[in-house]
């Protein structure tokens, strides 16, 4: 790219902003200016696939009129490698316009062009997606209102959120209040991106200055309702045994539809002031984001609503609802304004996605495809999660996008100390680091005990922490398309394998590997006996005991036998909760051999053959092993 002024061809959008130029990027354009208050545009860039190079002529950039090239297209035959090749005959006018224009030697006279003049080599197009993937691309998103309106894409986000606001009937112009605080707003500006990074909107959202808050309203506490991850794979693992599809839906500005029960006044947003009543003020009658009562306004409006379409609500998880009749089951969890729905009968859920289109300003998604940062591919044969997109950024984040991949995420043996002889290292990029692969474990339980371990160490970390950090990061490299899948259609029962680790501190130490393996099984229990409550809401009611396999005969037998004794009198009442569960008939705590021990790749490091062999078993595949090529 060649901006005037320069002496040489920037190639990339780094040297530019080397350069001091600020790139702003919007639909199909790319905007140079040289300085940040965008008011001196240096060049403007359309991207567009009717586009002539001309190598041996150069631009005229004191030219300012406009010049017309006319194409005639003729017969074009694509052929791609190992497929013979189809011809498609068209012909078309197509006329493009070039700013400025090109000095050639014949400027003075028009250019006719002619069948004889057309470049008959086989073309063949690609989809801006794939032109994106390749670019090096940066978004420069406003950080004030001032900026944002000098863009016609960000004045039509934010002018499509005053509209929502308004249709949504969330407040009421009045007259400025003498004794009642006003809050303030502001405006928040984010580009959405597809998962493949491409760009999808612009979107603008008005949000209320919550610093400024009055203290009978900072004494509201939030409900704030999330939808744990745990239950996300229960729920597609239940579709996936069921051979059920799962759907989404998406609330637009869910927060705008709690209604308010305190008066609550915020100033009239910049750029959309009213003329004649400056002076005037809003008084809120739903919520607006930023208000700390907004989630809990938010959750009881939609459970009021379920509640009145005839959905029960989870006693286990509060953001579960199940609504059961003669044609089959509907299962609905909702994470703030993203919906997840799923169940046996299609009239079912047909009705429910009419019935919250006409309830709320809804965005049908259709599948599910992409949920709190996780990627989902639903083929014939499974249903697959994974963390691509997100795992890409770490590597580009982490300045290791084009590193050497190993096959463990640690080396055998790999032992790890506070105190280990090296050099301290930057302690908020380990901290960074560290957390990113804690999150990336959601679809990847293989790097669990990894990041686990490194999580120990975020007080004064070395270089060789960060180190063995890196070399995590280098073991997703070579397995970034490494996701979880759920075979459809087969049979499914609930088991747990026991495992006595944990990355944080303990409150009470065992004195030996019995007892710290009866502790471990006591909490494997609790989870145990709470997806047995989630899996009731589903249907799915446990008849059998939850089988927990155990590799050690001393906890089975602490476990079974209700005599305390002066070896184990000492521990935590709370831990013998187990005995309770297994007279209940509630869990079943069996021996298994070492080998046989899934819970082993959470334990410590292990050489590549038996970590592939259990990692395969907990269901962590490459996407492209799936049937039918499917590509994430």
């Amino acid at each position: 790219m060649l901006v005037p002024g320069l002496k040489e061809n920037l190639l990339s959008v780094g040297q530019m902003i080397e350069h001091g130029y600020y790139l702003v990027f919007g639909d199909h354009k790319v905007e140079i200016y040289n300085d940040r208050s965008h008011s001196n545009l240096v060049a403007k860039v359309i991207v567009s696939r009717d586009v002539i190079f001309s190598e041996n002529e150069c631009w005229d950039w004191d030219a300012k009129k406009e010049t017309s090239v006319n194409i005639q297209l003729t017969e074009i035959r694509e052929e791609e490698q190992g497929v013979e090749g189809s011809s498609c005959e068209f012909e078309e006018q197509l006329e493009v316009n070039e700013v400025p224009s090109l000095n050639t030697e014949n400027s003075d006279q028009e250019r006719v062009t002619g069948p004889q003049d057309v470049d008959h080599t086989p073309l063949k197009y690609k989809s801006i997606a794939e032109i994106y993937e390749k670019c090096n691309m940066c978004i420069i998103e406003p950080e004030s209102f001032e900026e944002a309106a000098k863009d016609d894409s960000w004045k039509k986000a934010m002018e499509d959120e005053i509209t929502m606001i308004e249709k949504n009937n969330t407040w009421e112009l009045v007259d400025r209040p003498f004794d009642k605080p006003i809050i303030g707003v502001k405006w928040i500006y984010k580009t959405k991106l597809n998962l493949d990074g491409s760009v999808q909107k612009n979107k603008a959202r008005l949000v209320a200055k919550g610093y400024s808050r009055s203290p009978e309203l900072t004494s509201m506490r939030p409900l704030h309702q999330w939808l744990g991850l745990i239950l996300v794979r229960a729920l597609v693992a239940l579709a996936a045994q069921k051979n059920w599809k799962l759907f989404q839906l998406d609330v637009k500005s869910a927060f705008l539809n709690g209604v308010l029960s305190e008066e609550v006044y915020v100033d009239q947003p910049s750029g959309f002031v009213i003329q004649g009543s400056e002076d005037k003020v809003y008084r809120l009658k739903k919520a607006l984001y930023g208000l700390k009562q907004a989630p809990r306004a938010w959750y009881e409006e939609i459970n009021s609503y379920f509640t009145r379409a005839g959905f029960h609500r989870s006693l286990s998880e509060a953001t579960l609802y199940t609504k059961r009749s003669t044609s089959g089951i509907l299962i609905v969890s909702l994470y703030v304004d993203d919906i997840i729905y799923t169940g046996s009968s299609k009239e079912m859920m047909l009705e429910f996605k009419n019935e919250m289109m006409k309830q709320y300003e809804m965005t049908d998604l259709g599948l599910l495809h992409h949920f709190l940062g996780l990627g989902v591919l639903q083929t014939d044969t499974c249903i697959f999660l994974h963390q691509k997109k997100y795992a890409k950024t770490l590597l580009d984040k982490f300045g290791l996008k084009d590193c050497k991949s190993v096959a463990t995420p640690l080396a055998v043996n790999e032992k790890l100390s506070k105190v280990d002889g090296s050099d301290l290292a930057d302690e908020t990029l380990y901290r960074q680091m560290v957390g990113s692969l804690l999150y990336l474990t959601a679809t990847r339980p293989d790097i669990m005990f990894a990041a686990s371990l490194l999580a120990r160490f975020m007080h004064n970390p070395t270089k060789k922490h960060m180190g063995t950090s890196k070399r995590v990061l280098r073991y997703i490299q070579g397995t970034i398309s490494y996701g979880i899948a759920y075979e459809k259609g087969k049979g499914a029962v609930l088991i747990g394998y026991l495992f006595s680790w944990a990355s944080i501190k303990q409150s009470s130490v065992a004195l030996s590997t019995a007892e710290a393996e009866y502790m471990s099984a006591a909490e494997a229990t609790t989870q145990a006996v709470w997806l047995r409550f989630v899996l009731s809401d589903f249907g799915e009611e446990q008849v059998e005991p939850t089988q927990l396999l155990c590799d050690n005969t001393s906890a089975i037998a602490i476990s079974k036998n209700p005599v305390h004794h002066h070896k184990t009198r000492h521990i935590n009442r709370r831990f013998h909760f187990i005995r309770d569960a297994l007279q209940n008939g509630e869990i079943d705590l069996l021996y298994c051999k070492t080998e046989e021990q899934l819970a082993d790749i959470f334990t410590k490091p292990l050489a590549r053959d038996r970590f592939e062999y259990l990692r395969k078993a907990l269901g962590v595949i490459s996407a492209q092993h799936l049937e039918g090529s499917v590509g994430v």
